[in-house]
């Protein structure tokens, strides 16, 4: 394989807990904590005081009061029957060593079933799965958008999410590893807002703001925030510090709602993301190519070392969503219409990119996205529930790309020192259809099936369609133990962004050419699913719970980083399988509480079967009679922690463990042995100066990876996998921000 020293990916992906609660009927945990958050405060009341107006305030309960009524009918639009569910609020997210400055994907990790990644790679796996997660925000599945290294999703915005896995109901598919199904904070009954400031190691520098409040029928949350540090992405060293590892982002999301009556509401809802990425560079390589008056690769002679390679990349990201809800009583639904617009610009080194690559390649891709998703509930009697929607995609991709390249002879060597570029443009559009409906039948007190099928279409580079089955079942022993299970068929399309056999041709005879010349398109995934699970609430204060999956998949999806290639692409394996079990063990106390997630997992594949121009001729053989591990498989993976309030003060403390992600020796079968395992603690304290002149100030100090630890999340060997990205070392950061 050529050397690797550049680390740079482009994810075709969208984007994507400390479990300190209690459990209930449904198999769902929530969070439990005492600190009100100024969100809460300022919804508690109106101005009751004097000057107060008393028509003006009974307005304006009006509205707090039909807000939270049609806020809890949007989530009972959303079966979570049979299914494992947990809760994650602002309180929780306030124990995180960066508070509400913490990335979201960072929050997924302290998660049963959720491991830990490179940002190159997807930034974390939901039970083996490499992508396939869905995010809904508001009850709307925010369509899939081009993005990178960056998060569109900005934990501030958040009020609570759930996070749902297992065998899951009708109304959820097409990308169902994990559901992260957020409800964003609103309007507030009394005007105010939320500035603040974290700063720390590696010139992090993040200031952010929220407003909220509400005017007669309006209703409205604004917020924004920019990022800016020297460490953007992973470090291909394990030095503390990169080199050319800059970024800076910006981020920005309203919730506008507007109340027709007791039971309308209008709403918008719109976010922002721009993102510019440095690739940091791997000192001290040899080049592998030799480029006229540069390099030599025969003496390992180069004008340019690696060190001052000048790769950069651009992310943007823009969505707006409309929608309409009406409560008829036990009649319910919400339309939405959405419009989506994402971009990535990788810019290469144009120089070095081909000394020590041997490719150049300047990528330009967009996706713009619209469509219509509806849902609907019906509660025909005290015993069933009627749900039936429906989700509508137009989706159109481009890709223009300039490559760099070599010529090269009948035996692959290099023939030329001169390069030559390759225009390699092209664009698709598509589409996705989804229907389902649904029955909730509580068939007793402790007795609840929810039965339901699902159709789904896709029409892009690929034209397939299922018929998919749902059957979820929930048993209340007793009032301290619940026993779920589920049965799902999965139908998960491909992504749209994909290489045809047309592109592929174009790089012939030269560095970027493959070793086998063709590929298969690559096909849908198909899954039969089996979850059960069991949680058992000892006392108060303890509860236990255990999950357990299987999967039994054909036409496995998978996603890798091959060779020199700068992108993520997909491919199938004919057949595969994913298996585990999680426990959760929640300890609460008034003033403290306590967790710990185990994982155990294991996914295989075998038979590759399309997007075989991406491997070499003895891995594709070898792979065809054997089943191997995908990359991203982690055996073991723990996370725990602990809270304690005194005062107005908090301590918290959070740690990670991994196996290891998989890695191919020397020699050896693909993806046959593991990294090296790691575990990192972090420790946050956090004081609280209640109304002051400027309102209620929080200030934060909190320490990330506390002792140090050097460890390795991709070593650049395995299938699919390019150079190497080690975890962050030790950092400081110190915040304050005031509510008023």
């Amino acid at each position: 394989m050529t050397t690797q020293v550049l680390r740079a990916s482009l994810r075709l992906r969208p984007l994507p807990l400390l479990l300190a609660g209690l459990f209930v009927a449904t198999s769902s945990y929530s969070i439990a904590a005492e600190n009100d958050d100024a969100n809460s405060d300022a919804a508690t009341t109106a101005s009751a005081g004097a000057g107060a107006n008393p028509i003006t305030d009974q307005a304006i309960s009006t509205v707090e009061v039909t807000s939270a009524h049609l806020k809890s009918a949007r989530i009972e639009l959303s079966p979570k029957v049979g299914t494992t569910v947990y809760t994650i609020d602002k309180h929780m997210v306030d124990m995180m060593s960066q508070g509400d400055s913490t990335p979201f994907n960072e929050i997924l990790l302290r998660l049963p079933g959720v491991a830990q990644d490179s940002k190159a790679s997807g930034g974390l796996h939901v039970r083996d799965d490499h992508a396939n997660v869905q995010y809904r925000i508001n009850g709307v599945q925010l369509p899939e958008s081009i993005t990178g290294f960056g998060q569109s999703i900005d934990t501030r915005q958040i009020d609570s999410t759930d996070f749902i896995t297992g065998a899951l109901p009708a109304q959820f598919g097409l990308r169902t590893a994990g559901i992260v199904d957020i409800q964003t904070k609103e309007g507030s009954t009394k005007p105010g807002g939320r500035i603040g400031i974290l700063v720390g190691g590696n010139n992090y520098y993040n200031p952010s703001a929220e407003f909220f409040g509400t005017v007669g029928a309006f209703n409205y949350y604004l917020s924004g925030s920019y990022l800016s540090n020297e460490l953007g992405i992973e470090n291909p060293t394990s030095a503390k510090s990169a080199i050319h590892d800059k970024t800076q982002q910006t981020k920005s999301f309203g919730n506008l709602s507007y109340f027709l009556d007791d039971d309308t509401r209008l709403g918008m809802m719109f976010g922002t993301y721009n993102g510019k990425f440095q690739i940091p560079n791997n000192p001290s390589q040899a080049p592998a190519f030799s480029l006229a008056g540069v390099s030599d690769m025969t003496s390992g002679i180069s004008t340019l070392p690696s060190s001052q390679l000048d790769e950069n990349q651009r992310e943007l990201n823009r969505f707006v969503v409309l929608s309409y809800q009406k409560n008829l009583g036990p009649l319910n639904f919400q339309l939405s219409g959405f419009k989506q617009y994402s971009e990535l610009h990788f810019t290469p080194d144009r120089v070095g990119d081909l000394v020590y690559n041997g490719v150049s390649t300047d990528t330009l891709r967009s996706n713009s996205s619209a469509g219509l998703q509806g849902d609907v509930s019906y509660k025909i009697n005290p015993q069933h529930t009627f749900r039936t929607g429906f989700a509508y995609t137009r989706q159109s991709t481009e890709s223009n790309n300039t490559v760099g390249v070599f010529n090269v002879d009948a035996n692959g060597a290099q023939s030329s020192n001169t390069p030559q570029y390759i225009v390699d443009n092209s664009g698709k559009v598509g589409q996705l259809y989804s229907l389902y409906a649904q029955d909730e039948w509580h068939i007793s007190d402790p007795l609840t099936l929810n039965y339901g099928v699902r159709f789904d279409r896709v029409s892009a580079f690929v034209e397939e369609q299922q018929w998919s089955p749902r059957l979820n079942l929930a048993y209340k022993m007793n009032d301290a133990t619940a026993f779920h299970a589920g049965y799902s068929r999965y139908f998960t399309p491909p992504p749209q962004e994909l290489a045809s056999q047309a592109s592929i041709n174009l790089y012939s005879n030269t560095t970027a050419a493959p070793q086998i010349p063709t590929s298969d398109n690559v096909k849908s995934e198909r899954t039969h699913y089996f979850d059960v699970g069991i949680s058992h609430k000892v006392n108060d204060k303890l509860s236990l719970t255990a999950d357990a999956y299987y999967k039994n998949i054909s036409n496995m999806l998978d996603e890798g980083q091959f060779g020199q290639a700068l992108i993520l692409s997909p491919f199938n394996y004919a057949k595969g399988f994913a298996k585990g079990l999680e426990i959760s063990v929640v300890y609460s106390e008034k003033n403290w509480g306590a967790f710990l997630n185990t994982s155990i997992q294991k996914a295989q594949g075998t038979n590759i079967v399309s997007g075989q121009s991406l491997f070499a001729p003895d891995k594709l053989a070898y792979i065809a009679n054997n089943y191997v591990y995908v990359d991203h498989d982690q055996t073991y993976t723990v996370s725990g922690g602990a809270h304690y309030h005194f005062g107005d003060s908090q301590i918290s403390g959070d740690f990670l463990y991994g196996s290891g992600l998989r890695r191919t020796p020397d020699g050896g079968a693909p993806n046959s042995a593991s990294l090296n395992s790691y575990t990192t603690f972090n420790a946050a304290f956090v004081h609280h100066w209640k109304k002051t002149a400027v309102g209620d100030i929080e200030g934060r100090l909190s320490l990330v990876n506390i002792f140090d630890k050097s460890y390795l999340l991709r070593d650049g060997s395995g299938v699919g996998v390019g150079a190497p990205q080690y975890g962050a070392r030790r950092t400081l950061y110190a915040g304050i921000s005031t509510s008023f």
